[in-house]
């Protein structure tokens, strides 16, 4: 239980630390123009995105199983957020 509460710990961390990275580059350039919603919508989608493969990791017992579900997991998520920077797909949620 302790080991689980560790890797939950670390995930949120990860995020925070994550959002930090705009955040000060924010600060030494004109280049990276973040708004809050900005910040909530990547918080949500990392934060989502570590948990899900946390509940994988403590659900899903086969290994080969777990890496199938937490590869697919971060290859959605990282099409939502590259969606979300430039619009590959066109959608309307697409940042430009």
């Amino acid at each position: 239980m302790l080991t689980q509460n560790k890797r939950l710990v670390a995930i949120l961390l990860t995020v925070a630390i994550l959002l930090c990275v705009p955040l000060v580059a924010m600060q030494f350039t004109s280049e990276v123009s973040w708004k809050w919603p900005d910040f909530v919508v990547a918080g949500i989608l990392l934060s989502g995105t570590g948990l899900l493969c946390e509940l994988v990791l403590r659900k899903v017992k086969k290994m080969p199983q777990r890496l199938f579900i937490c590869l697919a997991v971060l290859a959605v998520a990282f099409l939502i957020w590259v969606e979300l920077a430039v619009g590959i797909f066109g959608t309307p949620f697409a940042g430009h």
